[in-house]
């Protein structure tokens, strides 16, 4: 397990590597550029900005000191649009926003749907399965950006519960509408893959063996299901994991909660391409970490997988 952990953090490096250098090329591909503007700069006053920041540099160079930046300092350079700010400065404004609801959305929709869907398989054809799959196609055909609206409309308009946006530090009553409404498609795929894989553990031969023996349904469900049923689950846990810790564009929009995601939407409309940049890349190495966790989580739910 040791060789593939090592082996996996070597495989990680150059595709971070790749995945700068694709994105900086794409930055520089598009048209325009970070200080282009309805009323052009004159010429010299747009060289002597360029300069600043290194614009004014060959291709190869700009790439070699914004990676040798960030290996060596950690540094994602400073923020074209927002003066006397580091891209540093930006993502640990927002990231720490996006991270509170986006970890108490995962433990929701973890704990619900895996839930959800083991009922289900365990009362195969009855209500409360049949209940089951409706909430999930329900859920799924709702999706954030339809679901934030419906939230404020019920709870803030109609009913005056909660408010109808912002922050405020992160109190429970600006974290409930954000959460539900980024946990609840990602629950019900959750219930729909953990309820199909629970009923294909449930008809396999050994089970039938274990209730043979007289094994109650809790020693068969705990002990003998669970684990291996959770294996499809795991699989989609890691991306969805790393969505939902890097925030919706949909949630921090339309809650106005100040998140990662709201950030990225504006730099993208300011070209702020460090912002996009940093942000890119901190997804990235999210995704390439939490695939890495579940990988290992694998090895240890089936003892069989080896590496």
């Amino acid at each position: 397990m040791f060789k593939f952990i090592l082996k996996r953090l070597g495989i990680a490096i150059p595709t971070l590597l790749i995945l700068i250098v694709f994105s900086f090329t794409l930055m520089h591909s598009a048209p325009g550029g970070p200080f282009t503007s309805e009323r052009p700069l004159p010429p010299q006053v747009l060289a002597n900005i360029e300069a600043k920041y290194g614009l004014d540099q060959p291709f190869y160079k700009q790439v070699t000191n914004y990676i040798v930046g960030i290996v060596t300092k950690g540094d994602f350079g400073p923020s074209f649009k927002y003066k006397d700010r580091t891209v540093n400065d930006i993502i640990a404004q927002g990231f720490p926003v996006t991270l509170k609801y986006g970890i108490w959305s995962f433990i929701i929709a973890v704990s619900v749907g895996i839930s959800l869907g083991t009922v289900a398989a365990i009362k195969h054809n009855s209500i409360t399965d049949y209940f089951a799959v409706g909430f999930s196609i329900g859920a799924q055909v709702l999706p954030n950006f339809v679901m934030a609206p419906i939230l404020v409309i019920i709870f803030t308009l109609w009913l005056g519960w909660l408010p109808g946006g912002g922050w405020n530090g992160g109190q429970w009553q600006y974290l409930i509408m954000p959460v539900i409404a980024l946990s609840t498609s990602y629950m019900a795929s959750i219930a729909r893959i953990m309820r199909s894989s629970m009923l294909e553990v449930l008809n396999s031969n050994y089970i039938r063996t274990a209730k043979a023996k007289g094994l109650s349904n809790r020693q068969i469900i705990f002990k003998h299901a669970l684990k291996p049923a959770l294996l499809p689950v795991i699989t989609y846990l890691g991306p969805a994991f790393v969505g939902m810790i890097t925030g919706s564009v949909v949630i921090d929009m339309y809650f106005s909660t100040g998140g990662i995601g709201q950030m990225f939407v504006n730099s993208a409309l300011n070209r702020d391409y460090s912002v996009i940049m940093g942000i890119t890349i901190l997804i990235g190495v999210l995704t390439i970490a939490f695939n890495l966790v579940v990988d290992i989580l694998y090895a240890w739910i089936d003892p069989k997988i080896r590496y």
